[in-house]
């Protein structure tokens, strides 16, 4: 036998052993990974476990995040397991910030999102009292450090280069 054709024989054969010399050749199965689906059918299952119960009426659920943002559904779906202390949310959530669902959150707010709010009315305040400020005041903002362009550099550079 022709020793290149056999030594292609043999690299094709030690590539679907799987075990030693005296085992059945077979070939390796790739799984795929578990897509999304998948993964909400065993949450399903995990949830369906925890007898969870449907909780009708609920217009908008809104989750406070530490750096003031809000987390917000609009007419989700709440399912509660409430011996567990386990609550299931299911739509889709938007990241808004705080000033955008002020009216209709107040009654919502913990004492750590009044903090919050009491800072970013602190803010707005500020903010419409210097701009109350620069309408009355010339354009002049602080910019004392920036010196005032008084000599053209280009000129200067073009008679330093013409002198050489």
């Amino acid at each position: 036998m022709d020793p290149a054709k056999l030594a292609k024989l043999q690299a094709a054969a030690a590539a679907n052993r799987i075990g030693g010399k005296g085992t059945v050749r077979r070939k390796i199965v790739r799984k795929a990974k578990p897509s999304a689906a998948q993964d909400d059918k065993k949450l399903q299952g995990a949830l369906k476990k925890l007898n969870v119960q449907p909780i009708p009426g609920v217009e908008e659920v809104n989750m406070f995040q530490e750096d003031g943002n809000v987390l917000h559904f609009t007419a989700p779906k709440v399912h509660a397991a409430v011996s567990a202390n386990t609550f299931a949310i299911y739509g889709t959530g938007h990241v808004k910030e705080l000033t955008e669902l002020v009216p209709g959150i107040l009654n919502q707010l913990g004492p750590d999102s009044l903090a919050s709010l009491r800072k970013l009315a602190e803010s707005y305040q500020a903010i419409q009292q210097g701009q109350q400020r620069g309408g009355n005041a010339p354009e002049e903002e602080d910019d004392d450090d920036v010196p005032d362009l008084v000599e053209n550099f280009d000129v200067e550079a073009d008679a330093k280069a013409s002198l050489d």
